[in-house]
């Protein structure tokens, strides 16, 4: 049974950091792309940023220069640094995995930012 579980959501004031993990099981970790998404009250769920099997990475143009993704394959973790926050990065942020026809998705996380 597959799970993604996110963490490190919470209350930020505008200009700080977070960092999200999503911790996947029951996968083979490796073979899976990972992405963060976001759903902001109100709108419609969009990437912020996804990293394929080699590394390599693709940006939500809103979040490029303040926000990285990474991935620890031997820790079956991704990682989304999120620096210089603004008001409207807040959200719930949700981890997705996706292999071919398979895809995945975590229960997410709430991202406050406060002014």
């Amino acid at each position: 049974q597959v799970q993604l579980v996110e963490s490190g959501g919470g209350l930020v004031q505008a200009g700080g950091s977070l960092r999200l993990s999503c911790a996947a099981s029951g996968m083979l970790f490796s073979l899976y792309e990972m992405g963060w998404y976001r759903q902001p009250a109100g709108k419609q769920r969009e990437l912020v940023l996804s990293i394929s099997t080699g590394g390599a990475t693709n940006s939500a143009n809103s979040v490029k220069g303040r926000f990285t993704i990474a991935r620890d394959n031997a820790k079956n973790t991704v990682y989304l640094q999120m620096n210089s926050l603004k008001l409207e990065d807040a959200a719930v942020y949700y981890c997705n995995a996706r292999y071919i026809r398979r895809e995945y998705w975590g229960q997410g996380t709430q991202v406050t930012v406060s002014s």
